[in-house]
This record gives C-alpha cells, structure tokens and sequence, in this order.
C-alpha cells in the first residue's frame, strides 16, 4: 500500500468513526476517560463538540497531582519547615493547596523546594548537594513509579544517605471498581495499560465493566471513543485494545518487577474517594532508611480542604468543574483553590481552558 493510499484509508476511518460519533441516537452512554491527559487532548483537539447529545464524557480520578491528598502536601510543608529539608518536586504540587498553605507559599516561609522533571534529576540533585537532606515528592500511577524505583536503585547504588522519597504512588484497580457505577465504559490510559499489560482490564471484564484502551493522537482516541459507541450497542460487556501499537497483553514485565523489589502495596488515600485498599505503593521495610515518613518520624496529618472546594466530586465523576460555585470565579488557574484547577492533568482546568 502506497503513502497515499494508507492516508487515504485513515482518513476514510476518521470519518467513519466521526459519524458514528456525531449521529449516535440512543440509549445514554457516559464514557469516563479515566486519564487526566485523555480529558486534556478530548478537549484540546475539539472532540467533545462531534459528540451527539447522546453521549456523555466524564472525567475521571486520573490525574496524579488531583487524587494526592491534602495531607500529602501538608506532610511535604512539615519535612520543609519544620525538619529543614529541601523538597524536590514537579512544577505541578508546588501550587497545589495543603491545609493552611502550598509549597510555594511555604517558600515565601523560608521552605527550601526545588523543581525537577524526573526522579533520576532529584536523585543527582542529593547527590551534588550532600549537605542538603533531600525529599523526593514520588506521586503517579504505574506509568512513573518506576522511575522514582530507579533513582532509590541508584542512590543505593551510590550509598547516598541524605536522599529520600515521600511516597503517593497509586494504582489503578482499585479506582477503576470504585467508579463503576459512574459510567458505562472506560476509557482506559494507554500508558498504564503499557505497563501493565491488559489483566486489570480483564478483570474489570469479568465484573460487568466495559472498556477500550487509547492513545493519544486524534485518530486513536476518535477510534477508541467510536468503538466503545458500536460495542455499547451489541449489550454485553466488552474490552478492545485500541493501542496495539504499544500495549501489548503482558505489558513491562520488567518494569513491574522492578516496582516490586522496592515497593510493596499498601491502602492509600484518594483525594475525594477516600482510603482505598492496596491502591497505593510504599517502600519495603528493607529500604526504611530511604522512606521519608520513617526517616523523619512524620507525625500522622488530616488535611483539610478548602471550603466550598468541590474537587472531590469533580474526580468520582458526579459532577462537572462548571457545577462547583468556585469554577472560574475563586478558582482559577492563576489563583486555584483545589488541585483540580492547578495540574496540568487536571479537569477543572481542561474545562476552563478549553470548555
């Protein structure tokens, strides 16, 4: 097949699946894409305006930065302030509220807290700074758990002593049946199912809960959404892998096996949803040294939100960013009041720049 004749079939699929997509009539369909970066680049490429009235996008508890607690941030300000250690961070949690102020506000307090873009700069950054106690702000799904495994492996590796994580890594599965009554079909994060693999999906499968894995691109995700709007009409569960390209059936075997030698599951806290069992990753006790809660005796800390914030709704899906009376008005992305408005993931800010 000629380049000519592969875009020609693309774009005849394109409009196939756009069809599907704007002249659906039928029974509602709510479709939750699960991942913050779906609800971004849904919003971004225009493809909420295809969908007909009958089909209804919910946005889910996948964004990293939305679903780490309060308390999270408040334990990060305690280690900065009150233990003197600095923080290294992505951009995101340095604005995020915690129970009287954010990271950032605390820097104005005399907080030492640094950006980084990845667990392996926080890791060097201990390294080059050995008089500094460094505390790494480790949150994420799967996709990026294994990086900060890599940079504990590593300051192992180089016997560091002043280099630690503060651990908020999440899993899926639990997420996943914890929304099913909120939606009819999932679409499910192709980075995590590359990691993986389909099981958890499977699994999903086998309580009832349909889903489809999907990209990113335009085409990928109008497939996805479209084949989840035609499987929906034949009324029986489903699961299709519309990702192939990089989600594969066992996923990275390797990287789950990393994950596994230095963490172990543990209950953990959404923001929202609540604590749920074995959804949250913490550091085996033979790596206690390097677990900023143990290093520095974390006393334990219940965050408080800010009043009339309605992020937590937000993130089961129950309502939309434009019902909470702070959207756009308290809350805005220069000066949020909930996570959801601050990440770059999160969609009370996708419905603000884009909605």
């Amino acid at each position: 097949m000629t380049d000519t004749e592969k875009k020609n079939t693309l774009s005849g699929s394109l409009e196939k699946a756009r069809k599907i997509l704007s002249t659906y009539h039928g029974p509602k369909i709510r479709i939750m894409e699960v991942c913050g970066t779906h609800t971004h680049e849904i919003f971004r490429l225009g493809i909420r305006s295809l969908l007909s009235e009958d089909i209804t996008l919910i946005s889910g508890p996948g964004c990293p930065v939305c679903v780490t607690p309060v308390s999270y941030i408040d334990e990060a300000i305690f280690l900065a302030l009150e233990k003197g250690c600095t923080i290294l961070t992505f951009g995101d949690l340095v604005r995020v509220p915690g129970s009287k102020m954010s990271l950032q506000t605390a820097r104005g307090k005399g907080a030492k807290v640094q950006v980084v873009y990845s667990p392996l700069d926080a890791e060097v950054w201990a390294r080059t700074h050995p008089e500094e106690e460094a505390v790494f702000l480790s949150v994420g799904f799967e996709t990026t758990t294994p990086s900060s495994c890599i940079a504990l492996e590593h300051a192992i590796r180089e016997d560091l002593h002043n280099f630690s994580l503060l651990c908020a890594n999440k899993t899926m599965p639990a997420a996943y049946r914890a929304m099913m009554e909120t939606t009819d079909a999932y679409l499910y994060p192709g980075h995590v199912c590359a990691i993986q693999g389909l099981s958890e999906c499977r699994e999903m499968l086998a309580l009832g809960m349909s889903g489809v894995v999907a990209g990113f691109t335009a085409s990928e995700l109008l497939t996805a959404l479209a084949v989840i709007v035609k499987k929906t009409q034949e009324g029986k569960p489903f699961l299709v892998n519309c990702y192939p390209r990089v989600v594969t059936e066992d996923g990275s075997v390797q990287a789950r096996e990393l994950v596994r030698s230095y963490m172990q599951p543990c209950d953990s806290r959404w923001r929202g949803i609540g604590t749920l069992a074995d959804s949250g990753m913490e550091l085996r006790e033979e790596y206690a040294a390097y677990d900023a809660r143990k290093k520095y005796q974390l006393p334990e800390m219940n965050g408080r939100e800010a009043r009339g914030c309605r992020c937590g709704e937000v993130l089961q899906g129950r309502i939309t960013p434009k019902a909470c009376p702070l959207f756009g008005k308290g809350c805005t992305p220069e000066h949020p009041v909930g996570a959801c408005m601050v990440s770059s993931e999160g969609a009370c800010s996708a419905f603000y720049l884009y909605g």
